[in-house]
C-alpha cells in the first residue's frame, strides 16, 4: 500500500532564502517507519529534518521526530522554528501549541502575523557546568588557532547545558571569530575528554547595535562540522549571559538578538528571551524567523 507525505524545505532564523540554516520538515509522519523517517533525512540530506506526528496523550498537540542524516536527535530548535512556520501558514492554525519530543515537551506561540510572524519556543532552564581547567582551555585554543589574548578576559570558558552541552568561548570581537581554524579531528577528542558536545564561540558587540552577539559553532562530534545558525546554542548562551552578568536581571524578563552564520555566507539572526524568578532564569525563549524553500510530495 502506498502512502504520501508532504515535504517542506525551509530556512529558519531568517527571512531571505538560502541564508540561516536550513531543514526540511514532513508532515503527516504517522506511520513511517523509523527506517523510512532517516532514508528521508538522508535523502534531504540537511543537518536535521523535523517529523511530525499526531499527538500520542491530552497533554501535547503535537509530536515531532528529529533526523540528522546519520541518526535521531532528541530536540532540534531551528527545525522546530521550521515545523512551526509551516504548520502557522495552514488556516485557522493554532497560535500556541505544545510540542512533545524524546527531549521532552516544549511550548510553541506563534507571534505576529505574515512577514512579521515568529516562532517562540519556551525550554526549561539549562544548566550551567564547570569552568575549564588550564591544560583543558589551552587545549581547546590551540584546536581552534586561537591564542591567549585572543580571549575576552570576562568570559570564562565554561559548559553549559545538559542533554545538548556546548562550550561556551568568548573571544574579543569580529576578528578573532573571522580567523578560527578548527582542527575537526581534534576538537572532535576533545569533546568527549571534557564533555561538551560542541564549542560556540561568540563576540560580545559595542553597545548600540541591533544585536548583543555574534558567533560560530563546531559540532564534529555530532556530525557538524560548523553549524549555519544554532537556536539551542544561543538559548544556552543567554544563561551563560545572565549569571556573568551581561544582561540585566531586574525585571521579570529580558532579551537579546546574536547572530550568526556569515562565514558560511549564511547569515541569520536568533532573539532570545529569559524569564526570571527569585533572582534566577526560570526559562528560556529562542524566538526566530523563517522562509519557504520548496514543497513537494513524496510517495512511499
Amino acid at each position: 500500500m502506498t502512502r504520501k507525505v508532504q515535504v517542506h524545505q525551509v530556512d529558519a532564523f531568517t527571512r531571505e532564502r538560502f541564508t540561516g540554516n536550513p531543514a526540511g520538515v514532513v508532515l503527516n509522519a504517522d506511520g513511517l517507519s523509523e527506517a523510512q523517517m532517516l532514508a528521508i533525512a538522508r535523502e534531504l540530506n540537511n543537518a536535521d529534518t523535523a517529523f511530525i506526528l499526531s499527538p500520542d496523550s491530552g497533554d501535547h498537540s503535537m509530536r515531532a521526530r528529529f533526523f540528522t542524516p546519520r541518526t535521531e536527535a532528541g530536540f532540534v530548535g531551528h527545525a522546530t522554528v521550521a515545523a512551526h512556520y509551516v504548520l502557522s501558514r495552514r488556516h485557522d492554525a493554532p497560535r500556541n501549541l505544545r510540542q512533545k519530543s524524546k527531549a521532552g515537551t516544549v511550548d510553541i506561540e506563534v507571534r505576529g502575523t505574515d512577514e512579521d510572524r515568529r516562532i517562540a519556543i519556551r525550554q526549561s532552564t539549562p544548566p550551567l557546568g564547570r569552568e575549564l581547567n588550564d591544560r583543558e582551555r589551552l587545549a581547546v585554543l590551540d584546536a581552534l588557532a586561537l591564542a591567549t589574548d585572543d580571549l575576552d578576559t570576562r568570559c570564562p570558558l565554561r559548559i553549559v547545558g545538559s542533554s545538548s552541552t556546548r562550550l561556551m568561548i568568548g573571544v574579543r570581537g569580529h576578528e578573532p571569530l573571522k580567523h578560527l581554524k578548527p582542527d575537526m579531528a581534534r576538537l572532535t577528542t576533545l569533546s568527549a575528554q571534557v564533555g561538551a558536545a560542541g564549542y560556540f564561540v561568540f563576540a560580545l558587540e559595542p553597545a548600540g547595535g541591533d544585536h548583543l552577539t555574534e558567533s560560530r559553532m563546531f559540532c564534529p562530534a555530532l556530525g557538524i562540522g560548523e553549524d549555519p545558525v544554532s537556536g539551542n546554542a544561543h538559548g544556552l548562551l543567554g544563561v551563560y549571559l545572565a549569571r556573568h552578568g551581561f544582561l540585566p536581571q531586574g525585571e521579570q524578563r529580558t532579551s537579546f538578538r546574536g547572530i550568526q552564520g556569515h562565514s558560511l555566507h549564511r547569515p541569520g539572526r536568533v532573539e532570545v528571551e529569559l524569564e526570571f524568578k527569585d533572582g534566577s532564569v526560570d526559562a528560556v525563549w529562542i524566538i526566530g524567523q523563517a522562509v519557504s524553500i520548496f514543497e513537494t510530495e513524496i510517495t512511499l
